[in-house]
């Protein structure tokens, strides 16, 4: 009678979160932003002089998330990474409160160069942020939409957290991938399971996120269930990010869903522990289209306890030489305003104040200490490396040149 009562408890917990997730998968389409730009002083597209086309450096766009207290970060990581031919999704989480989500867009929407070319924007009705959960798959899928739908010139989609630091510019990241195929997806995957089998892949979980208004744990069932069959399960080396590097044509392929993969594999890692740590690598190397198109690394740096924790180390000056030798492009994570993010400013990005985009060949107003030289600028659609990029071309070149090999590719 007991297992009848707690089966009939489950079903009843499994279909309001179903119900729920379909819900929220159905309105990705409907979305309000806090534009950062106004539209007595924002470029048109032909205005901008912003190109966009193989014959031009690609473009990225971001989404870069955070939660309460993180305006001062999101804000500082942005303009670390801004240019001008990018596109910006900012998105503080529901545990924000809507005075810090609308200071960060009136500071945003005060950067001279972001208010003219209008690429930034917040995301004014927040999503839950439970990583534990599938809530944050289901914001990740609404940020790559929102900007599917805003901006139909980026080439590769970047998710960042608040955690995360550049260690280059993106005229930099810009030329680097510019010399490559704009196909590649650089996920880090394995179907290596281990002990990840047992404790991520078998438990079921219900994440409240995705029908609760308030922020709570997440329920765990009694029993588990099987290791699927009719896929093979993908997971990160560690805690993966999201969707780290991908091509556009793959994020259309998760959000649009031509081939049912995307939307029933959604249906199963709604109820899995950590699905950011699965869903996307899994999607991708359980389709034929996409499996051959990985390159088996993030791009980031980072420094994990053995065996791995939840979160890698937070990251200070004593890891500035390995971190920069490592020639990845981003590092996580980060104490706020920590030492070792000036160092980063001044040494590898150029920039004199975290209040100022990292320059780059679009900036055309004299550098000093008083004059922020983006304060102008040139030709946007120009770029010009630095000193530094030869490190992350090494890297890049290496994992290309293996992308035959197996540990690069879906197995």
């Amino acid at each position: 009678m007991a297992l009848a009562t707690e089966k009939k408890w489950l079903f009843t917990l499994f279909s309001v979160a179903f119900i729920s997730l379909l819900l929220y998968i159905a309105a990705i389409s409907d979305f309000t932003t806090l534009r950062s730009s106004t539209s007595s002083t924002q470029f048109t597209a032909a205005e901008s002089g912003v190109q966009y086309g193989l014959s031009t450096p690609p473009a990225f766009a971001y989404y870069i998330s955070g939660g309460r207290g993180h305006k001062g970060r999101i804000l500082r990581l942005l303009l670390a990474v801004y240019h001008p031919r990018n596109r910006y999704l900012l998105h503080l989480g529901t545990d924000a409160s809507s005075q810090e989500r609308d200071e960060l867009a009136l500071e945003v929407r005060g950067i001279p160069v972001v208010r003219s070319f209008g690429n930034v924007d917040v995301l004014g009705k927040p999503d839950p942020l439970t990583y534990m959960g599938s809530s944050n798959i289901a914001a990740t899928l609404r940020a790559a939409a929102i900007l599917l739908r805003v901006d139909a010139g980026w080439d590769w989609f970047i998710t960042l957290s608040s955690n995360d630091y550049p260690l280059l510019t993106q005229d930099d990241l810009s030329h680097v991938f510019s010399t490559m195929s704009r196909d590649f997806n650089f996920i880090d995957h394995t179907s290596d399971l281990g002990w990840k089998e047992h404790q991520r892949v078998q438990p079921v979980v219900v994440d409240p996120g995705i029908y609760l208004a308030r922020k709570t744990q997440i329920f765990h069932a009694s029993e588990k269930r099987p290791t699927p069959e009719a896929f093979k399960f993908f997971t990160g080396t560690f805690f993966s990010l999201l969707l780290n590097f991908t091509y556009r044509s793959f994020v259309e392929f998760c959000v649009l869903g031509w081939d049912n993969l995307p939307r029933t594999l959604l249906m199963y890692f709604t109820n899995v522990i950590l699905s950011q740590e699965g869903y996307f690598h899994s999607v991708i190397c359980n389709s034929p289209e996409f499996q051959n198109t990985t390159i088996n690394s993030d791009l980031r740096y980072m420094v994990w306890d053995n065996p791995p924790r939840m979160e890698p180390h937070f990251l200070n000056i004593t890891n500035y030489d390995q971190m920069v030798q490592s020639g990845a492009a981003f590092a996580r994570q980060f104490e706020k305003d920590d030492h070792i993010l000036n160092l980063i400013d001044r040494k590898i990005l150029g920039r004199q104040s975290p209040y100022r985009a990292t320059p780059g060949a679009w900036c055309a107003g004299k550098k000093s200490w008083w004059v922020d030289p983006c304060s102008k600028w040139g030709d946007v659609n120009v770029i010009k490396p630095g000193p530094g990029v030869k490190r992350f071309e090494e890297s890049i070149v290496r994992m290309v040149s293996d992308e035959d090999s197996e540990s690069s590719r879906c197995k």
